[in-house]
């Protein structure tokens, strides 16, 4: 295991260096951030003095990341996602403390996607396509159109993820690299915080399919990287940053929203090592997939053949021969060590974090109701690790009625994927689909580290939620969101 942190810096073999520049921004958007006038709107809630006002003792700044999914299966989620952000910043603006009173919340939001890169997507990147490895994205997503077309001849356009939520001719847009609100006012123009973050949550289709959302997480909250220590920094591209999105004494929150397991990956051999692929069905030969992902970071129990249906998957380190539970140095994907060790080294500090996934687990059928709004049925609870199921969908299979029509079958599935779906989008009244996810192993194990557990020892009841997981696969992600203000609510005023 590496010892302390930089993590980012230290542990990495090969070290995955930290963001781009401004291609992901725009090079238009340094100049236009670093000179547009900050919005003047006052937000101002009830906030009594001596509460969270001024030298108030109350806690009432956040730090909120958002890593998001911008593969090719990736548009109407983040356009999902996209519709409940102005409920978001709503519900942020409306966080109390334990009198009733509206904390006057102080925020940050910063943007980035799951994509660190990866060499089995560079022979197909776009030449103006750069993977934005943990570095902030501001710009609104009008300026980014290319980004919602996908590959081939015959491609892929989903603008209307983008447009349906930005308006193209007046896109709210922050003037730093993240969106910041309190109740004085924002750093907004043309628009109010809940718009701006509409505008910069849709990230396009035309990222890696190997997505890697926790190395994405760490590169983003490196303490020494330029978006959160201007001071540092000596490179040109962020020359125009002058403050940072991570502050010291803030609540730091994280929202993970992707499809497929995490791939983040520390030994890229292994994206052309037959021990990791899987055998494709129609040629009868190991060939390279998103299975690298599972089968180089989770092992699973055993395997019902009637059912088809393991007793239980977890996350592992695996060396380059495949050998299970390895020490982390040996690790071919970055151990999930590094990403706890990390959070850890946060609440180590002093801060509150907490996280929400929106992932491959089946949709959530209750919540408690009281914060966080935890799910108390279905979500996780209900998830099954199992092999895909001929036939279609609407057979009561698992392949979606578009691809059982173009003569994709269970077998291929598990080439691609490597384990059955983690839930299903599927609306037998229209015979259309949203797509499936892959069940989120490890990210998973990263987001329950951070609940407190209640120490049997003590009458007291110390157990807290930290880490909401809800379903990629629902239609509306207003739960989700409000799980996500319900986590940061009880950070601030704890239930008991």
């Amino acid at each position: 295991m590496c010892g302390g942190w930089l993590l980012a810096a230290a542990c990495a073999d090969p070290v995955l260096v930290l963001g781009p520049g401004p291609a992901t921004g725009g090079a238009e958007a340094d100049d236009r951030a670093s000179e547009a006038p900050a919005s003047t709107d006052p937000v101002i809630p009830d906030v009594p003095p001596g509460s969270c006002d001024g030298d108030g003792a109350c806690q009432n700044k956040i730090d909120l990341l958002f890593v998001i999914d911008n593969s090719g299966t990736m548009a109407e989620e983040q356009l999902n996602l996209a519709e409940n952000f102005p409920m978001l910043i709503e519900q942020l603006e409306q966080l109390e403390d334990r009198h009733g009173n509206r904390v006057g919340a102080d925020v940050n939001v910063m943007v980035t996607t799951t994509d660190l890169g990866n060499p089995l997507c560079e022979s197909f990147s776009k030449p103006d396509y750069q993977a934005a490895k943990g570095s902030p994205i501001w710009t609104p997503c009008t300026s980014r159109l290319a980004r919602f077309s996908g590959f081939g001849a015959d491609p892929l356009v989903v603008e209307t993820a983008c447009t349906q939520v930005c308006d193209p001719t007046h896109p709210a847009q922050p003037t730093d690299h993240f969106i910041h609100f309190d109740r004085h006012g924002s750093n907004v123009i043309d628009g109010t915080p809940g718009r701006a973050l509409a505008c910069l949550g849709p990230q396009g289709i035309d990222g890696c399919g190997y997505e890697s959302p926790l190395e994405a997480m760490v590169q983003a909250l490196n303490p020494s990287a330029c978006w959160n220590a201007p001071d540092q920094c000596t490179k040109p591209q962020w020359s125009w940053i002058d403050k940072p999105f991570l502050r010291d004494d803030a609540v730091l929150a994280i929202a993970i929203i992707t499809d497929e397991t995490d791939c983040s990956v520390r030994d890229y051999s292994i994206m052309g090592d037959a021990d990791f692929q899987a055998v494709n069905p129609r040629f009868g030969q190991h060939a390279p997939s998103s299975s690298i992902c599972w089968n180089a970071g989770v092992v699973c129990g055993d395997l019902n053949p009637e059912t088809g249906e393991y007793s239980g998957c977890v996350a592992t380190n695996k060396d380059a021969d495949g050998t299970i539970g390895v020490p982390d140095d040996e690790a071919v994907l970055h151990p999930v060590s590094r990403y706890v060790d990390m959070l850890r080294m946060f609440r180590g500090q002093g801060r509150e974090v907490i996280m929400l996934g929106v992932l491959g687990v089946p949709e959530v059928t209750a919540h408690a109701n009281v914060p966080p709004f935890q799910p108390t049925q279905g979500g996780v609870e209900a998830l099954v690790y199992r092999r895909w199921r001929d036939p279609a969908v609407s057979a009561g299979g698992d392949i979606l009625p578009g691809e059982w029509d173009a003569g994709t079958r269970a077998a291929d599935k598990e080439f691609e994927f490597g384990i059955g779906p983690g839930c299903t989008s599927y609306d037998a009244a229209n015979a259309t689909s949203a797509g499936q996810a892959i069940p989120p192993v490890r990210i998973r194990s990263v987001c329950e580290s951070l609940n407190v557990l209640d120490d049997p020892e003590t009458p007291a009841d110390e157990g807290r939620v930290r880490c909401c997981i809800e379903s990629i696969c629902d239609a509306d992600f207003s739960p989700a969101i409000r799980c996500l203000t319900g986590l940061i609510q009880d950070a601030f005023v704890p239930e008991g």
